[in-house]
């Protein structure tokens, strides 16, 4: 007897989209649940930047540093995987506007310069300029930059419409979505998963988990226990003229973003927390982050800090005791996959490549054995 389904992925941001379009272009059946409603979660309240090249190892109050040598071959290749998807998805909108990332001290200059030789090596076109050619290229930048590096591969997608456009090419090639659906139980049974939500019991073979801050919660009635942390940033939108800044910048040693978004506003991100995250509500907002981030604009772009504040927003993501993205099966579980952590949205279009390929007993493009959820699970203690 022939089964109904093939893969239920349990969330609708941008990962579980990405994901649900290339099961489904594998020729899976595939059933979308989510929580809410799609991409209302760290998807679409994060800033969207494309990060291809390095950046940098700490948001604001983080303790440990991201291994940023090590994803670089990632970030390569989701960068090539985005613009598959720009061709065959209407609606991605991504914005390959090129991008600075710039340095301050001395310091910060050789970091500079040994992440160039990184990028170099893995093969991402990235160069290094001088503080007064870096000037000459992009005028806004203040004096206080010593020296940037420029990559022409760096941009962004717009966060309210990338995981959705991604979503609904899934919905048309076959998935199905099933909105405001939360999993309150996972069970294996008979060589299937049987998913438990309020209205309806799915089955299938294949679990694919990218819930995001929830990602530890959905597998935890399967008896596993994820060493992960749900947290909240911050984000603000500054209001300015059309064509005011026309590409991404960021700071090497410091968490900082900045670009203008199709609505022209100034979108600035960088990791800066926001208050507790919270199960259901919106992390309460840091007037701290607030008072950091703009006063980065003022520093490092001085012409932009006239412009008014106009909104300011939180959104959750998970976290790793390492901080670097987690994604693989489960020992034990066969079947059940996880995805999600650090640069989760530029890293989407490459977790649904490589589920894809784990779903179907295929070797990943790309060795992903440092990232595998195994260093996560947590033993029972008796």
């Amino acid at each position: 007897m022939r089964r109904e389904l093939d893969a239920v992925v349990v969330g609708a941001g941008i990962v579980g989209a990405a994901a649900a379009l290339a099961l489904t272009r594998a020729g899976s059946r595939v059933a979308v649940l989510d929580r809410t409603a799609p991409n209302t979660a760290g998807s679409g309240t994060t800033a969207g930047n494309l990060h291809i090249q390095t950046i940098h190892t700490r948001r604001p109050g983080q303790g440990t540093p991201v291994d940023v040598e090590k994803l670089l071959p990632l970030q390569k290749a989701a960068s090539g995987l985005w613009d598959m998807l720009g061709e065959s998805v209407p609606g991605l909108r991504l914005n390959r506007c090129g991008g600075f990332m710039v340095a301050e001290t001395d310091e910060q200059v050789r970091a500079l310069h040994r992440k160039y030789r990184w990028e170099q090596s893995a093969g991402i076109p990235t160069e290094v300029l001088t503080g007064a050619e870096a000037r000459r290229a992009l005028p806004l930048l203040g004096p206080t930059v010593e020296a940037a590096t420029w990559c022409a591969w760096d941009g962004y997608a717009e966060p309210d419409m990338a995981g959705p456009a991604l979503l609904r090419q899934a919905i048309a090639e076959g998935a199905t979505l099933h909105p405001h659906t939360p999993v309150t139980g996972l069970e294996r049974t008979g060589g299937e998963w049987v998913v438990t939500t309020p209205g309806k019991t799915w089955r299938a073979p294949v679990v694919i988990d990218v819930a995001g801050p929830w990602l530890a919660a959905i597998v935890a009635p399967a008896g596993i226990t994820l060493d992960l942390a749900p947290t909240s940033l911050q984000m603000h939108a500054l209001d300015a003229e059309p064509n005011t800044l026309d590409v991404l910048v960021q700071h090497v040693g410091e968490g900082m973003s900045i670009k203008q978004d199709r609505r022209h506003r100034l979108v600035l991100g960088g990791g800066w927390p926001a208050g507790p995250f919270h199960e259901h509500h919106a992390a309460p907002i840091r007037d701290d982050s607030t008072v950091g981030n703009l006063a980065q604009v003022e520093r490092l772009l001085p012409s932009l800090h006239r412009y008014p504040l106009r909104a300011t927003w939180t959104g959750p993501v998970v976290t790793t005791p390492d901080e670097m993205p987690v994604i693989g099966g489960l020992d034990d579980a066969p079947g059940l996959f996880v995805a999600g952590g650090t640069y989760s949205f530029t890293f989407a279009p490459l977790w649904a490549q490589a589920l894809t390929a784990m779903v179907h007993g295929n070797t990943t493009d790309i060795d992903l054995s440092a990232f595998s959820p195994a260093r996560l699970v947590q033993l029972p203690t008796h």
